[in-house]
């Protein structure tokens, strides 16, 4: 029997290098290749509900972007505080700015993907920009550096949206740790040919893709997944490209405290339940894995069976998974949480299945 968990040791570990060697390797061994600045106009889109605060200090930096040509695209989803009137003061100081007045809707109440259709169809120009409203771009050259990265067959352009650091903090510390990690993967099997999700903070396609899949129509009775969605949807191994320049992140303020993350991720793995049946396979995969290999790791060092062997095997996989995720650290800016490697990856485990059990007896909760 010990024989036996010795070799699913090994198993579990050659599929883990795969995944560290080779599909995040994709991402975090390759060289950022610098692309020419295109001046195609650009529609910068930003939903918003009940945002007045985050908008009174983000909006006024993204019309400060270094861009010759763009619009921004303002959506209030009926919010019940001050975004509104901030909007329409935009509106009426800087004509970039576009308003679009979103009225609860009985069919979509409190749907930002119908919000969101309206103001992708308000849009004047066909090239489009997202984030959120609590986002801002960590540069003044955000909508240059993701558009460049449009040709005429790259459609689709998977952005990194990161989180601010706030020290001594060990929640953030994990809370970026996972938004690394989920970035590196994506864009690990983006680069690969197989993309299967983007984030709504920074992500750019060009509206055509949205109207070739009927918009958000087969998932919008699903109040998330505006972004991972459409993208598992829409997005290809020829229309789609990823930009990692340091110049194209956006930040976001993250949670403050565990329940409230507990809940954003939860509406997260809810909304991965719904992607095509391979990336639903690769992520349950990986994330077995890295359970297995924890389990049988200490189990078998434990109970100080054939430890000259098991060891070996346990530090090979650390070996390559902390180097493979060090470079991903290094590219997506977030060096200091890869000194906490092995301490974050089973935090994370332990709270992915904690999200895993609890969404079995209750229903997330989605959008405001």
């Amino acid at each position: 029997m010990l024989d036996i968990l010795f070799y699913s040791l090994i198993g579990v570990v050659i599929i883990q290098l795969f995944y560290y060697i080779f599909v995040f390797g994709n991402f975090s061994f390759t060289k950022s290749q610098k692309n020419n600045p295109k001046r195609i106009p650009i529609s910068v889109i930003v939903c918003a509900k009940n945002e007045a605060e985050n908008s009174r200090k983000f909006v006024p930096l993204l019309l400060e972007q270094n861009y010759p040509d763009f619009e921004l695209v303002l959506i209030d989803d009926s919010s019940k505080d001050e975004t509104l009137e901030l909007f329409e003061q935009f509106e009426k100081q800087d004509s970039r700015v576009k308003l679009v007045k979103v009225k609860n809707n009985e069919a979509f109440w409190g749907n930002k993907k119908f919000a969101l259709t309206l103001g992708i169809k308000a849009a004047k120009n066909e090239y489009l920009l997202f984030t959120d409203a609590d986002c801002y771009p960590t540069s003044k050259e955000w909508i240059k550096e993701m558009s460049s990265n449009f040709t005429l067959k790259k459609t689709i352009v998977l952005g990194y949206g990161a989180y601010e650091k706030i020290p001594d903090s060990f929640l953030n510390k994990l809370i970026r740790f996972e938004t690394m990690l989920t970035a590196t993967q994506f864009f690990g099997w983006a680069k690969m040919g197989k993309p299967y999700m983007g984030v709504g903070r920074n992500l750019a396609y060009k509206r055509e893709e949205f109207f070739r899949v009927n918009g958000f129509i087969d998932h919008m009775k699903l109040r998330s997944g505006d972004d991972d969605l459409f993208i598992n949807q829409a997005a290809e191994k020829e229309n789609t490209t990823v930009c990692f320049s340091k110049e194209s992140f956006t930040y976001s303020m993250p949670k403050t405290t565990y329940k409230e993350w507990f809940i954003q991720k939860r509406r997260h793995v809810s909304t991965a339940t719904y992607y095509k049946m391979f990336d639903r396979f690769q992520l349950g995969l990986f994330f077995l894995t890295q359970l297995l290999f924890l389990v049988l790791a200490i189990l078998l060092l434990s109970i100080n069976f054939q430890w000259m062997f098991v060891l070996p095997v346990v530090l090979i996989r650390y070996t390559f998974a902390w180097t493979s995720m060090g470079f991903a650290a290094s590219k997506l800016n977030e060096k200091d949480v890869i000194y906490w490697f092995p301490v974050m990856e089973i935090a994370l485990i332990f709270t992915q299945l904690n999200v895993f059990f609890t969404n079995i007896f209750s229903k997330p909760v989605h959008w405001k």
